[in-house]
């Protein structure tokens, strides 16, 4: 049996289970191609896309293999993006790190913030060893936060997944639990509550 879904706060954000309710929320982000297409998937073009996604995000945490948080501000609740691992192997103590952000909330530091404190809670919470991220070349933003939160770009994987019809080169990155220190990246007086 499943414990309870855990919240995580931080200053201005709640990263928290996404919800059946949440659809139109996640539509709204997922259905604009600058965000899907990183993601390697077509616009979404309904809630019954929204909703699969969200039924996704339940399996992986019932099967083990990973959990995704929704992104809400505090202030309103509304579901503005998604952070969370996928891929997770308890044996080998490693997952995969995963997000998206709404466009109107890029640039605010806010996926920064998010992905701060699900990294923070799969070294603690988790006790995973080694957290990657697949990320496509042309995907900057990205590169850059990875970068900045203290990943290490390992290389690329040439032709590493088919998505969209076409096969995708992804850098791997990748952070160990040795070379994590929230202590030394700045986030204001950012705090992280579980």
């Amino acid at each position: 049996m499943l414990h309870t879904f855990p919240t995580l706060k931080t200053n201005r954000l709640v990263l928290r289970e996404v919800l059946s309710e949440d659809a139109t929320s996640v539509l709204a982000y997922l259905s604009d191609e600058q965000v899907v297409k990183q993601m390697g998937l077509d616009p979404f073009q309904s809630e019954a896309d929204a909703l699969e996604e969200i039924d996704w995000y339940a399996s992986i945490r019932r099967d083990g293999t990973g959990i995704r948080f929704g992104i809400a501000l505090q202030e309103d609740d509304v579901i503005i993006g998604s952070c969370g691992f996928l891929n997770q192997s308890a044996r080998h103590q490693r997952a995969e790190l995963g997000f998206e952000l709404s466009p109107a909330y890029q640039g605010q530091g806010i996926a920064k913030e998010a992905a701060l404190a699900v990294i923070t809670y799969g070294f603690e919470e988790l006790s995973l060893n080694r957290i990657e991220a697949l990320v496509l070349p042309a995907n900057t933003a990205s590169h850059q936060l990875l970068e900045r939160l203290g990943f290490q770009r390992e290389g690329l994987l040439r032709q590493y997944e088919k998505t969209r019809g076409q096969f995708d080169d992804l850098y791997m990155y990748s952070i160990l639990r040795s070379e994590w220190s929230v202590k030394d990246l700045t986030l204001g007086s950012s705090t992280l509550t579980l």
